[in-house]
């Protein structure tokens, strides 16, 4: 019986998270070429059996599919923009941070190259990669996640949002902010506790349990925003008010700054200034939106 031959990958980019895509795939029987713009990166990926190309070209050259996980938006152009017509035929896969237009842009770039581009927001940290806890959200090229799908999910789970190359990176940012302000609200609540002499190790399992007992609302607020009614006789920005100016005193009693609790109190006052007191907190989505 002939075995099934492996997708021959190029991986762009040799950071933490390159890296540990790259070592993914050399573990999954991929035949790899990396390539990194400084030198030094690859020894280890080299050790493992991945081969190192002495530049982005010629590693292009030797893969169907070309993974990128670049520093930004203007790294991805100053390394594809000359490899254009090499490109061309080849599947690239975006996984660099960039953000939604940046990602229509570089798929539009892609397809008036005749090049296959699909886009990914990746959901974790290098550690997590090819484990059970990652996740990489796509959208592009359908062809191009059908046909790697089986490659795709060694480095994670592998989610499709359509056809769109900037929807992925809206997802991605989106969760992204989701958790740098549950991060942040942490972090000023072991400040806060240590000023009693709490220590954060002390705080952090009550904070983490309190925080996924919470998360439980967000399907309940989901619905609310959605309908556009932001009626609430029971919990109102009323309500939220007295509730959240404590939490601004109780702050400053303890020596915290407001940098975190502060724009969240002036999204409340300005709600109820705006004759919106009772209405639910939700509303501070239209707030953002700028529908006021």
């Amino acid at each position: 019986m002939t075995p099934t031959r492996q997708t021959a990958v190029a991986v762009l980019g040799l950071g933490p998270m390159g890296r540990a895509i790259a070592a993914t795939l050399v573990g999954s029987g991929n035949p790899t070429t990396v390539w990194n713009r400084t030198p030094g990166k690859a020894a280890e990926l080299v050790a493992a059996g991945a081969v190192s190309g002495p530049d982005a070209a010629s590693a292009v050259a030797a893969a169907q599919l070309v993974v990128v996980v670049l520093s930004d938006h203007a790294s991805v152009h100053a390394v594809l923009d000359p490899l254009a017509e090499q490109l061309k035929g080849k599947a690239l896969i975006n996984l660099t941070s960039t953000a939604p237009e940046e990602s229509r842009e570089l798929g539009a770039w892609a397809a008036g190259h005749g090049i296959e581009f699909l886009d990914g927001g990746i959901m974790a940290v290098p550690p997590m990669i090819g484990g059970p806890g990652a996740s990489i959200l796509y959208s592009g090229a359908v062809s191009v996640f059908d046909r790697f799908r089986s490659d795709l999910e060694k480095l994670s789970a592998a989610d499709y949002f359509g056809d769109d190359p900037g929807t992925a990176a809206l997802y991605d940012f989106a969760l992204l902010a989701g958790m740098y302000a549950m991060f942040t609200g942490f972090f000023h609540g072991a400040a806060m506790v240590r000023s009693a002499g709490i220590s954060a190790a002390s705080f952090a399992p009550r904070a983490a349990a309190y925080v996924a007992a919470m998360a439980e609302l967000l399907p309940a607020y989901a619905t609310v925003i959605d309908s556009g009614d932001y009626t609430d006789e029971v919990q109102p920005a009323r309500f939220h008010k007295p509730a959240f100016d404590a939490i601004v005193r109780a702050s400053r009693d303890a020596g915290v700054g407001l940098d975190i609790v502060g724009p969240i109190k002036n999204l409340i006052d300005r709600q109820i200034a705006d004759g919106r007191a009772g209405e639910g907190l939700e509303r501070i989505v239209e707030e953002l939106a700028g529908n006021r």
